[in-house]
C-alpha cells in the first residue's frame, strides 16, 4: 500500500525528522519525500494509513488532509 500525505516542511531538518520517524516503523517499505512539493509518500505493507499518519503527527508537522 501506498500512501501520500502532505506535510508541512521548511527545511531538510524537517523532512530528516519525518523520514526517521517513518524509518523506524516496522512494515514501512519506502519513504519518498518532497520538500518542494511538501509530499511525503509511504510504501507500507502491514500498516495502515492511521498509523502512518500518526508516526507523521508525532514529529510535530503539521499534515494538510
Amino acid at each position: 500500500m501506498a500512501y501520500t500525505f502532505n506535510v508541512v516542511m521548511t527545511c531538510s531538518g524537517c523532512s530528516n525528522a519525518v523520514n526517521r520517524a517513518l524509518s523506524r516503523l516496522e512494515g514501512v517499505e519506502k519513504v519518498d519525500i518532497s520538500l518542494e512539493k511538501q509530499e511525503v509518500v509511504v510504501e507500507a505493507s502491514t500498516l495502515t494509513r492511521e498509523q502512518v499518519l500518526a508516526a507523521i503527527k508525532k514529529t510535530g508537522k503539521e499534515v494538510n488532509e
